[in-house]
């Protein structure tokens, strides 16, 4: 019997691993002969203390570059036929997802941005009635409940519309944004005119509600009690007469209590994770951003290509997609679209036990958040040590029932379920669902899945399956990356940039030479690896299709997101393993003004940002300015530049990279502009660093 056709393929990448692992063959002989030179040298003389600055730069960033290269060596790309399941399957097959949404803010995160997301998720490709979606408010606010009411309304119009006419973009806003004159079958111009008003009325409704300001008079983040609302079509669950299956809609507001500690989005995901167990107790979750929007309606059953093939399901954990965005500009200015991490090293960690967590765009199997705690042979007692005094919550892990009958006693429990005492003495965020350890709940809950034994797939089909918005201001870009790199090893980058960027210039501007002169053949090793890491990363740029402005752009705010976002993620991590400092996490602005997005659009950046996020930069840029043309003029006088040329070149190389400040500082005079007031901060900081910089090197 001939076997069926597969639901997936796994395609290795054989060009790029031979390519990738070649380089670091050559790369790793040539940071060894850096090192046994430095080490040689050591030993002729005693080195000074700008060497051994430079010499530890070096090694961390070699260390650093040696750990990446397990993301490289052995590539994946897969492919997906979802027409395949429904001929192996009917749709009553297909398990059922649970869509867990999170929002925080609506100053920051707006209601109308929400519904969107939350609009097309209920309106994806997949069984109606296998579809729940769960929207987390922390914010407890009135607004965000009043726009989750508007958006059920309006889904009742929106869904069946999707599915009748088999639309592809089923974010509402962006469908009605468009233009579309395709002809998808009699009657659709009049439908979509129709329920075009009735995405209009919806959405006047609630920015009137917004402007009207008095369902945010109450709006307490840190102090309120616990909402469960559940908003499902009545009419289909009571006599079974509505031909047209919905989705249920449930809104989740978690108690909080300024006494207890919430965990950020971990404990909200956790809280989602208990009450859907009560209603849906779906296998499986799709978690989202609250702007992450479901672009592809097709993503459901993509995952569950990999979900359900017997070849591979017993062990998978979670399937990724990768982060996308609407309001990407071409210039990207500020690499929004995140393409090392999701088109080189995800793909990369596919080929071994597969991508790390990415916080959205993943579905992930509900077991493994229990771990190895749920077992057929587990003590019902047992069960409720690790997982609190709910006992039906712990009934519910032996069953697959999904209650069409949402009782006042089923709510009361969902209620008690997201307290902020219930979590008291147990696993939760321990060995239960996703982990505490961390501001990253995504990367450690991900890593410690791995470490059990669990594996997980990344999927990046052609057209993207979501769609997010990226920040378009340099401020909210350098500070969304301390609190993604708060405990990761990225931060350790940090150390070797602000020395390398510093020391060097400040012997420079003394005549003292920490690297090999031009014609010793010693300076070759130093040239080689400076030259080939950028031609592999420009290699790497043109292999994932994007332009030559692309390696310069990563080059650049890779350096700012060093000296900004890697330092204060660093900081941050010391003071809180020190007890000094709580973690903190702010959600990230989604709101922007016209005039921040022309900034972004014509590749500007936009200097109004915080002074502390702004004047390391513009120091540092300073301080590069005056060494490199007081040392540049010192070597011409004293016939050095022989042996003052690496450093002459790194001061150089760090202007022509950071030049957006350069310009922003002198040139322009528009409101994006570097403020005279941070210049002139720069300015004396870099005097005193440049006096007492001096006083140290000459004792």
């Amino acid at each position: 019997m001939e076997a069926p056709p597969p639901f997936n393929l796994c395609n290795p990448n054989k060009k790029s691993a031979i390519i990738n692992r070649s380089y670091a063959l050559l790369h790793s002989i040539a940071i060894t002969s850096l090192i046994f030179y430095r080490l040689s040298s050591f030993f002729h003389s005693t080195p000074s203390l700008p060497l051994l600055l430079a010499f530890t730069s070096e090694l961390i960033l070699s260390v650093l570059w040696l750990l990446s290269q397990a993301f490289l060596w052995r590539p994946f790309t897969r492919q997906t036929f979802p027409e395949r399941l429904l001929q192996d399957k009917n749709d009553d097959e297909l398990p059922a997802i649970d869509v867990f949404i999170c929002t925080a803010d609506p100053e920051k995160e707006p209601p109308l941005e929400v519904m969107n997301t939350v609009l097309s998720a209920m309106a994806m490709d997949y069984p109606a009635e296998k579809l729940s979606v769960y929207v987390s408010d922390d914010g407890g606010c009135g607004l965000t409940l009043y726009a989750m009411k508007e958006a059920w309304e309006f889904s009742r119009y929106w869904v069946p519309f999707c599915t009748r006419f088999g639309i592809k973009t089923r974010c509402p806003k962006l469908y009605f944004s468009r233009f579309d004159d395709e002809f998808l079958g009699q009657g659709y111009e009049a439908e979509k005119e129709k329920i075009k008003l009735k995405y209009k009325l919806m959405e006047k409704q609630v920015q009137e509600a917004e402007s009207n300001g008095k369902m945010l008079e109450e709006f307490n983040t840190k102090n309120h009690p616990a909402h469960v609302e559940v908003m499902q079509d009545e009419s289909h669950n009571a006599n079974g007469t509505n031909q047209v299956k919905m989705p249920r809609l449930v809104y989740v507001s978690r108690e909080k209590n300024p006494s207890y500690h919430h965990h950020f989005k971990a404990g909200a995901l956790n809280v989602l994770f208990r009450v859907s167990n009560m209603i849906s107790n779906s296998p499986y979750i799709l978690v989202l951003d609250c702007d992450m929007r479901c672009n592809d309606p097709t993503s459901a059953k993509q995952a569950m290509c990999f979900h359900i093939d017997p070849k591979i399901n017993s062990n998978l954990a979670f399937v990724q997609f990768p982060q996308k965005f609407h309001n990407l500009s071409k210039m990207d200015i500020y690499d929004g679209q995140l393409r090392s991490t999701f088109l080189v090293k995800w793909p990369g960690m596919d080929g071994l036990q597969g991508p790390m967590l990415s916080g959205s765009g993943f579905y992930m199997k509900r077991k493994a958040l229990y771990r190895d705690i749920v077992q057929e042979d587990t003590d019902f007692t047992q069960l409720k040590q690790y997982l609190g005094p709910s006992n039906e919550l712990v009934k519910s892990l032996k069953s697959a029932k999904y209650n069409t009958d949402v009782t006042s006693r089923l709510l009361e429990e969902t209620r008690f379920l997201a307290s902020c005492k219930y979590e008291e003495g147990t696993q939760w965020g321990k060995q239960v669902g996703f982990l505490y350890m961390s501001l990253l709940e995504d990367y450690f809950t991900g890593f410690n899945l791995h470490c059990e034994g669990w594996k997980s797939i990344f999927c990046n089909p052609p057209s993207p399956a979501f769609l997010g918005t990226a920040t378009t201001k340099l401020n909210d870009t350098l500070l969304q990356g301390s609190r993604w790199n708060c405990g990761a090893l990225q931060p350790f980058y940090f150390f070797p940039i602000w020395c390398l960027a510093t020391i060097p210039q400040l012997c420079l501007l003394h005549g003292i030479p920490l690297y090999p002169k031009v014609s010793n053949s010693w300076f070759m090793v130093f040239s080689y690896i400076f030259i080939m890491s950028q031609l592999k990363h420009l290699e790497e740029v043109l292999s994932t299709g994007d332009p030559i402005r692309t390696w310069w752009n990563e080059q650049r705010i890779w350096m700012m997101k060093a000296i900004i976002s890697y330092t204060i993620g660093m900081l941050n991590a010391v003071l809180k393993l020190l007890g000094l400092k709580e973690a903190n996490f702010v959600p990230t602005n989604k709101v922007a003004d016209d005039e921040q997005i022309t900034f972004y659009q014509n590749g500007l950046f936009n200097f109004q940002a915080s002074t502390v996020v702004l004047t390391p930069l513009i120091t540092l840029v300073t301080l590069n300015m005056i060494c490199f043309a007081a040392g540049a003029t010192r070597t011409i006088v004293d016939g050095s530049f022989n042996a003052m040329f690496g450093q002459i070149f790194l001061s150089f190389y760090v202007l022509m990279v950071q030049y957006p400040l350069i310009d922003g500082m002198i040139f322009r005079k528009d409101k994006g502009r570097v403020p005279t007031s941070v210049t002139l901060l720069s300015l004396a900081i870099s005097a005193s660093f440049l006096c007492f910089g001096s006083l140290i090197i000459k004792s």
